[in-house]
């Protein structure tokens, strides 16, 4: 599995670079600020990682990155299948597209995805490695990260780790439940004063709404009954007039009679149904009125009453709805403290039970980690002495502590560069060239057992030059041998090993930046490699020097 392509467009200084990776070692390189970073910045977008509108080149409404993985594991391929995305054949095409105004769209093998998806991919794609992985080793936290990667059953830190929340879960459980028995018991007569007080006020969903209309209709029953009153009255009339329903009625007995010898389209009729509606509304406005009896002592019972709900409203809640929730939550708090002896003692049970199965699986997670420690300082230190630290010792060690979610011990890695030097954490006596060397011997260690094809090495040799930077060379040319390994470096000793080597360069056309990325080959790789010894000046004893680093 490679990257073989990656496509770039509109983003920062690149306004279009396109380059064509090949299987074994590749290297970048270029003056500074020609724009490494920025492939590197823009790989890791189309994997997924957090990005910004910022990644827009100046003037463009979008930036659009493209990466395409060949000859991918079956790994890949079950997650594609798992995902849903289909794949005609063993390659992964990756796209993501930022616009200007940050929004951001992604794709896979053309389907539409989110980051989410893409990170996931990502791990079993490509791994990259930069100076920031060398300052986490100067992090003792970070120690164990290393050391679980070799356990020969990573599920066991899963185990662990799951028991560990689930005895931490049930402690503070049970501490809450721990308080002064006179806290205790002013609680309890809060609640029960709380859960009584609900109680007894008999809350209905809905009444404060139900009485506040009938305190309305109450404080206006004068007004309501004349309206009542006037309304029957122009509908059934007096000794002097008709009423308006019998008006209607005479109307449409006329109008039937007028059907027998003429086309009214239906005239009759209508009318006869508005007889039958007014008919109706009469009966009911009568009986509205009839109904119309207020006592003066039912409006004080309700305006009694709304005062209740107001002043329970101001402390349980804003509507019966939030007063019945209070009113459920303080009685089950009630309960609990009520059975708080038999909920703590049955806890202690379960805190028990939780505390030995947590320690069970420490105890095997700390002996698979000791002996994937032992693995890993060897092999570290075979490493670190082909990357011209002859005399170095590299141990883990593990310090007992209490149980915490990684474990019951701290690890941290300790070095002695020199002979008789006892070992020290890595942070007290690292140089950076030291760091970046430990941190590629441990990352070739690591590899050796990852299904991962292809490493991504942004400036991991800073600090390094001489010898060591040629062991360093040495190093990821071996890597290369079974990986994909693409190396940005300023160190001709290192570009001097590649099987591939691009050029990335930076000019300004117009107003504008704009970056370039070219392979190298022969006597352009030649002049490069020369450039980066002896800086702008090419000099004949610096293509010497270039040629004789090729042909190591």
């Amino acid at each position: 599995m490679v990257l073989s392509s990656l496509r770039i467009e509109n983003v920062a200084v690149i306004e279009r670079a396109e380059i064509e990776f090949t299987n074994g070692f590749c290297v970048l390189t270029g003056e500074t600020g020609a724009g490494k970073s920025i492939l590197i910045d823009s790989l890791s977008a189309v994997l997924g990682s957090r990005t910004s509108k910022d990644l827009v080149r100046r003037g463009s409404n979008k930036a659009t990155v493209t990466a395409l993985f060949e000859e991918c594991s079956p790994a890949v391929m079950t997650a594609l299948e798992e995902l849903g995305i289909p794949s005609d054949d063993d390659s992964v095409l990756l796209n993501r597209t930022i616009t200007a105004d940050g929004r951001t769209q992604c794709r896979i093998n053309g389907c539409p995805a989110n980051t989410a998806v893409l990170r996931q991919l990502a791990v079993l794609l490509i791994n990259i490695h930069g100076q920031q992985d060398n300052h986490s080793l100067l992090e003792p936290t970070s120690h164990g990260v290393f050391v679980d990667k070799l356990l020969p059953d990573p599920e066991l830190v899963f185990r662990y780790r799951t028991a560990y929340e689930e005895y931490k879960a049930l402690t503070e459980e049970y501490n809450r439940l721990q308080m002064d028995e006179a806290d205790k018991a002013r609680r309890m007569d809060m609640l029960r004063y709380q859960v009584e007080e609900l109680t007894a006020a008999n809350l209905q969903i809905g009444e404060y709404e139900q009485l506040t209309a009938r305190k309305k209709a109450a404080a206006n029953s004068e007004k309501i009954a004349h309206s009542l009153h006037a309304a029957l009255a122009f509908l059934e009339g007096d000794d002097t007039q008709s009423g308006g329903a019998d008006l209607v009625q005479s109307s449409a007995d006329h109008m039937a009679d007028c059907a027998r010898y003429l086309a009214v389209d239906g005239l009759d009729e209508r009318l006869q149904s508005l007889a039958y509606e007014l008919d109706a509304a009469r009966d009911e406005i009568r009986a509205l009125s009839e109904d119309l009896i207020f006592d003066p002592r039912e409006l004080a019972e309700i305006e009694e009453r709304l005062d209740v709900l107001y002043r329970l409203s101001r402390k349980y809640g804003q509507d019966e709805e939030a007063m019945l929730d209070f009113l459920q939550q303080a009685q089950e708090e009630l309960d609990r403290l009520d059975q708080a002896d038999e909920t703590a003692r049955l806890l202690e049970q379960k805190i028990e039970s939780a505390r030995k199965q947590a320690e069970a699986l420490a105890g095997q997670l700390t002996k698979a980690r000791q002996l994937a420690a032992e693995g890993l300082d060897g092999a570290v230190c075979n490493e670190l002495q082909f990357l011209n630290m002859p005399n170095v010792l590299f141990v883990t060690r593990f310090t007992p502590c209490d149980l915490f979610s990684g474990g019951g011990e701290k690890m941290e890695f300790l070095i002695s560069a020199n002979p008789g030097e006892p070992p020290k954490p890595l942070s007290k006596i690292a140089s950076g060239g030291e760091l970046s060397r430990i941190m590629l011997a441990i990352i070739s260690v690591l590899t050796r057992q990852d299904e991962v094809a292809t490493l991504i090495f942004d400036e991991i040799d800073a600090g390094i030059s001489g010898r060591a930077a040629l062991r360093v060379g040495d190093k990821l040319k071996a890597t290369a041998a079974d990986h994909q390994v693409i190396c940005i470096t300023h160190l001709a000793q290192i570009a001097a090993k590649a099987d591939s080597h691009y050029l990335i360069e930076k000019d300004v056309a117009g107003e504008q930046a704009v970056t370039t990325v070219t392979r190298l080959q022969d006597d352009t790789r030649l002049h490069e490699l020369a450039r980066i010894i002896g800086g702008e000046c090419v000099t004949e004893a610096s293509l010497q020097t270039a040629r004789e680093l090729m042909n190591q």
